[in-house]
């Protein structure tokens, strides 16, 4: 196994699949990184000799932001839309979706599990 912005990469997997286990880094950057460096997207992370390795981990701490400094980056701008209160800002507070999907229906993911509100749940008669 190989580590990578202090991450373990596994070993039987092709290394354009294996570098995706870094956050910050999909498909499209893993095969940009690559390229750049030189070394063949189809070969299993195992194979990959160490200078090879060690050319693609300059490659990742100079050009991309990833782990914990990109999770510190990304906390820090939700801080900010949250001090100047904007309705981004609100959104992430309240813990309603922020890019204009509806609410009525279909925010479960963001709202969490459906809480009754009012009632007794029972049907008054009327007389």
């Amino acid at each position: 196994m190989a580590r990578i912005a202090g991450v373990e990469i596994p070993g039987n997997k092709k290394i354009k699949v294996a570098l995706t286990n870094i956050k910050g880094i999909g498909r499209s950057a893993a095969e940009d990184i690559l390229d750049k460096v030189g070394v063949d997207k189809e070969l299993r992370t195992k194979e990959v000799s160490a200078d090879d390795l060690a050319k693609i981990r300059a490659e990742i701490d100079n050009s991309y932001t990833v782990e914990g400094v990109l999770t510190r980056q990304v906390r820090l701008n939700i801080k900010r839309l949250k001090d100047i209160g904007s309705y981004r800002g609100m959104r992430h507070e309240r813990g309603l979706p922020v890019r204009g999907q509806r609410t009525k229906t279909n925010a479960r993911t963001r709202k969490g599990r459906k809480q009754t509100v009012g009632g007794t749940g029972t049907v008054r008669e009327k007389h």
